[in-house]
């Protein structure tokens, strides 16, 4: 382990370092389940919903910046299968009609109208 120029001493950044793994070396995977539930809980208690947003929102940002098209395809297939692998047709059934629900409650006859128009429009452009 390289040493910095402080009477051969370690630096905070080696110290830590050393210590981490000595850590990852005593403790199983269980532990580290453990602590972070435990700092999961401490987070919510000492923060509100803003800074879950905040964070959310920095972090979307990132990933957005970080990742092209091609990624969310491939997430969002992933996502699919496994959830596809995961219900049944009661579940989607479910879903839908919670879904459509609160679509009526958000929105009047003229959102339906419009969304209608659209779709004719895109079977009569996709039979041309």
């Amino acid at each position: 382990m390289a040493k910095n120029n402080n009477n051969n001493k370690m630096s905070r950044e080696q110290a830590g370092q050393k210590g981490g793994n000595q850590t990852a070396r005593n403790h199983d995977q269980e532990f580290y389940e453990e602590i972070g539930q435990k700092g999961g809980n401490q987070t919510a208690r000492n923060h509100d919903q803003e800074f879950y947003e905040e964070i959310g929102q920095k972090g979307g940002n990132q990933t957005a910046r970080n990742h092209d098209q091609e990624f969310y395809e491939e997430i969002g297939q992933k996502g699919g299968e496994t959830t596809s692998n995961k219900y049944d047709q009661e579940f989607y059934e479910e879903i839908g009609q919670k879904g459509g629900e609160a679509t009526s409650k958000n929105h009047d006859k003229d959102f339906y109208r419009e969304i209608g128009e659209k779709g004719g429009n895109q079977r009569n452009n996709n039979n041309s």
